[in-house]
């Protein structure tokens, strides 16, 4: 069955960026002049998923907000004439149906995932995170569709995975198994932020996933793990033992804005592909390395 859904969970406090997070949501974050969230969904409507579930909790109805249409702010580009972003700003609420539903405790990204389940049915989906932007290398197709081929020939789930350096695998879920082609693995291990004597190899899980819907009942018999949360790679552990889990090692680059350097770093490299600003950006870089 082709996958048509996608379930993004954003319902985090953000507290690396406090105080700015205390009101406006990591997701809403800009990086250069569009917020996180619309890069994610922006990378589902490429891949052809326009049927969307947002997970979210307090503090987030800007989410809602971006995503629904603004009849005042629309009328005001069209008086003044300023029809290139009017276009833009329309097309934000007519690019894919987004639904939101509530997290209302925070116990975890399995936790979140599971408030999906009404919404997916028996249907196959994806599941992006929503303070991660992945872009490929290969500008013809996304990371995400490049799984929903190996979905579709496989019958699987399949996760997309980064290579890490050794010393950082404690701050991701582990994946490990058996190479099939270079960028294909059948997976047989998944930890949730071992040491670096425990994981199973430096393969990261990166914040994209096609899951088979048998992924629920595996996440409604998880205990709570690691920070007394309900974790996802938990529930996958234990989907892999019964079914098969396919591993896409993607080339091309992971931005993480859940942490303040990273978040800078991806402001920085995605600005350098604004043509508006990249020749400005680059001199004041340039400029700025000299007296450093």
């Amino acid at each position: 069955m082709p996958v048509t859904k996608a379930v993004i969970p954003a319902a985090g406090f953000g507290t690396r960026f406090l105080p700015a997070t205390k009101s406006v949501p990591k997701e809403m974050l800009p990086v250069v002049d569009m917020p996180t969230i619309q890069y994610v969904v922006e990378e589902c409507v490429e891949s052809g998923i326009t049927d969307i579930l947002m997970v979210i909790g307090k503090g987030k109805h800007a989410l809602e907000e971006h995503f629904y249409s603004s009849r005042e702010l629309e009328k005001r580009l069209e008086d003044n004439e300023q029809f290139a972003l009017l276009k833009k700003v329309r097309r934000i609420s007519e690019m894919a149906d987004i639904h939101f539903v509530w997290q209302k405790e925070l116990n975890g990204l399995g936790d979140a995932v599971s408030h999906g389940r009404t919404f997916v049915g028996n249907d196959p989906f994806a599941l992006l995170l929503g303070d991660t932007i992945l872009k490929g290398s290969d500008s013809s197709q996304s990371i995400l569709q490049q799984m929903l081929e190996i979905h579709d020939a496989k019958n699987a789930s399949v996760v997309a995975l980064e290579e890490v350096d050794r010393d950082r695998v404690s701050r991701y879920g582990i994946a490990g198994g058996t190479n099939i082609t270079d960028n294909l693995l059948a997976l047989d291990q998944i930890v949730e932020k071992p040491s670096a004597e425990e994981a199973p190899s430096n393969m990261a899980v990166a914040a994209r996933y096609i899951f088979q819907p048998t992924i629920f009942e595996y996440l409604s018999k998880t205990p709570r793990g690691k920070n007394n949360e309900i974790q996802l790679t938990d529930a996958m552990a234990a989907m892999m033992k019964d079914h098969e889990m396919f591993g896409f090692r993607f080339t091309g680059r992971r931005y993480d804005i859940g942490n303040k350097l990273d978040f800078i770093k991806t402001n920085i490299e995605l600005g350098l592909n604004h043509d508006d600003i990249s020749g400005e950006l680059k001199d004041y870089l340039r400029t700025l390395a000299r007296k450093l």
